[in-house]
């Protein structure tokens, strides 16, 4: 009897699963078998490796765009430079270290690079305003991505090592199972809300449209000496730039192009120091005048914030390299 009563007790014990098992678990049938897959285990890195790697995508673009021109942006560029120092860290932890706290850090790292850059879009943030291009929005979807996927991992993972102690009561792992829901639709409401408003802001901001300026308006350009070199500058003083890729008759820089770099619009006129022979107009895309000296379609540069700078000059930027112009 006391034998009996031991192979079956040992048989009960074969038979009830493990504790925690029919958490999060996804069964894939196999011929013959079932297969076990579970979700919450941080041995099985699917979640985690690819939000790591969401991260390094989106550090890689915030350190292609800081060389190729935002450094020269005061504050704003360094402050990619930093992101892309934090991300590349963060995805390096997620995958070498199996800690729940650096992915629930990657995750509202993700999110809060989107934030910063939404506030960039609709108000500036330290004296700069962005505008919309195909980077900044690559950047963006690819962030919100980043966040669901590690929060996610986070979430399921907790659950996992929340059941993992002890066989909880029926109505214990029901309140888990709802608790886990919630998280997951959290994570997803949050997602979701962060595609919205990146949407409204992609929307509501200007993507470089091209200028347009009234019939027969000019403008009057001068010189002035930066850095011991006399160049050219807009009527308020503002260096003025060349771009390689342009033609003497043709500008390369258009849509977003032209809002990092504004064309000089309309027919020029010589002020002091300034050659009138080299003076002339180009037609631009949408129909606008452009000024031009010396063969050289003009623009300014958003990174000028006042007369007296000239942080566009030498820098590969909107698909070439800027020079200032010099008189």
């Amino acid at each position: 009897m006391i034998g009996s009563r031991a192979t079956a007790a040992s048989v009960c014990r074969v038979v009830l699963p493990p504790p925690g098992a029919d958490v999060f678990r996804l069964r894939n049938r196999a011929v013959g078998r079932h297969r076990k897959v579970k979700l919450g285990d941080w041995r099985q890195p699917w979640l985690r490796v690819a939000g790591a790697l969401l991260l390094v995508v989106s550090a890689g673009i915030h350190l292609d765009l800081y060389l190729t021109g935002y450094r020269s942006i005061p504050t704003i560029g360094w402050l990619f430079l930093v992101q892309f120092l934090v991300a590349f860290i963060l995805a390096i932890g997620a995958l070498v270290t199996h800690s729940r706290l650096v992915a629930v850090a990657g995750a509202a790292f993700a999110l809060s690079t989107l934030g910063c850059y939404l506030l960039a879009v609709w108000i500036g943030l330290f004296g700069y305003k962005e505008i919309r291009t195909r980077a900044g929005i690559a950047a963006g979807l690819i962030e919100v991505a980043a966040f669901a996927t590690l929060a996610l991992a986070v979430a399921i993972a907790g659950a996992r090592q929340a059941a993992a102690p002890t066989r909880p009561r029926p109505r214990v792992l029901a309140g888990m199972r709802a608790a886990a829901s919630l998280v997951v639709g959290a994570v997803g409401a949050v997602s979701v809300a962060a595609l919205v408003l990146f949407g409204v802001a992609l929307v509501s901001t200007g993507g470089g449209g091209e200028p347009t300026s009234a019939e027969g308006a000019g403008v009057t350009l001068k010189t002035a000496t930066i850095g011991g070199v006399t160049v050219l500058t807009s009527a308020n003083g503002l260096t003025l730039y060349w771009f390689a890729p342009d033609s003497p008759t043709a500008s390369r820089c258009t849509g977003s192009c032209a809002a990092y770099w504004p064309p000089v619009i309309g027919t020029p006129t010589a002020g002091p120091g300034v050659t009138t022979s080299k003076l002339g107009t180009i037609k631009r895309p949408g129909g606008s005048t452009q000024a031009t000296y010396d063969g050289h379609p003009l623009y300014t540069y958003i990174g000028d914030e006042a007369p007296g700078q000239a942080r566009g000059n030498k820098i590969d930027l909107n698909g070439g390299y800027w020079y200032e112009v010099r008189a």
